[in-house]
């Protein structure tokens, strides 16, 4: 048998009222007294009547969906940045549906594509090989609300949230060299993202306050953000062969991180007396393994909240938005075994 659920036509019709005057008693509309408003809510919830969705958005032409775009589910800070977004989409009555690029360009411009059909705004961190705008510059020129996160552009208008990546670096980098280490690579996703490019600006300055001379065959960087375990492999023996190999790596994303520590234990290469190792990670389990690793954490999750209500206080505003808001959240550094200063006697 199939369920019907309880319409506002069935409550008209047992109260022997019209169905305007039950709809806007449900609505709490001033024009229905409050002797109807009580009868008639005490009875929609005694049968559990519910608004039917559907219609309502039709009604109001929104389908109270948020779409969120990203690189790839399984990278930690994403994940959690989604939970921050999902949190305030529940609270607030929408829906979230995810798409995933896997820092690939037409992926991206085939999910914003696909998500600008039924969602009222979108939320998006760029690819890594995300270099032209147009398919984003589309959506808003059409009226559809955008909000940027972590992966920021500098390009386009709207609300933007990031972390301080720039104090990030040049905090770990610092570390580094108090600790002893001079000859430290950098190795990153592509520099056309602007989170890289702050980070290398950290990196940069805090080796020039040591007063150490850059070295370009230290510098690295992965297409696919180290998304595939043999990209940083090949990033890894091109340092190592250098005739002055670095004695210490700062990692710029999550993937390459995890897969620079995971190369350094596959080869027997002992962290940190023959390599030192710091990244941007947010794994709940950097302080578990051995050695411990050090680690810049970004406030992923409270991105994701903060994102998720500049976005959803745009698509409710009844005029459109012209001032945008750049929110920037101080990441955290956690010196661990993976830095301390080296000891080659072990």
């Amino acid at each position: 048998m199939k369920f019907e659920s309880v319409t506002i036509k069935d409550i008209a019709k047992v109260l022997h009222l019209s169905t305007s005057t039950v709809s806007r008693a449900l609505r709490d509309s001033y024009e229905i007294s409050e002797e109807t408003k009580k009868l008639v809510v005490e009875y929609a919830k005694s049968v559990n009547y519910r608004p039917n969705p559907s219609a309502l958005n039709l009604k109001k032409r929104r389908s109270r969906t948020l779409g969120i775009t990203i690189s790839e589910i399984a990278n930690s800070f994403f994940s959690q940045i989604i939970a921050g977004v999902e949190s305030v989409a529940q609270e607030k009555g929408y829906n979230v549906i995810i798409s995933q690029s896997f820092e690939n360009f037409e992926r991206e411009q085939e999910a914003v594509r696909n998500l600008s059909q039924s969602v009222d705004g979108m939320l998006i961190s760029l690819s890594s090989e995300t270099k032209s705008l147009e398919h984003i510059e589309q959506l808003q020129d059409r009226g559809m609300p955008v909000v940027f996160f972590d992966r920021i552009t500098k390009s386009l208008e709207g609300h933007k949230v990031r972390s301080n990546n720039f104090k990030g670096a040049f905090q770990a980098t610092a570390h580094l060299i108090q600790n002893g280490y001079t000859r430290i690579a950098f190795v990153g996703n592509p520099d056309n993202l602007a989170i890289i490019k702050e980070r290398k600006r950290g990196y940069d300055e805090a080796l020039e306050s040591h007063q150490i001379p850059p070295t370009e065959a230290y510098i690295k960087y992965c297409l696919h953000g180290g998304l595939s375990y043999d990209e940083v492999e090949r990033v890894m023996e091109e340092l190592l062969q250098l005739e002055n190999p670095p004695q210490a790596i700062l990692s710029c994303a999550d993937k390459i991180t995890t897969n620079c520590y995971r190369y350094l234990v596959k080869h027997d290469i002992r962290i940190p007396d023959q390599m030192a190792l710091v990244g941007f990670s947010n794994l709940d389990l950097t302080e578990f393994l051995h050695p411990s690793l050090s680690i810049i954490q970004q406030k992923a999750v409270t991105m994701g909240v903060q994102a998720a209500e500049l976005l959803i206080q745009q698509i409710e505003s009844k005029r459109p938005v012209v001032d945008f808001s750049e929110i920037v959240l101080e990441p955290d550094f956690f010196a661990r075994a993976s830095s301390a200063p080296s000891d080659p006697g072990k």
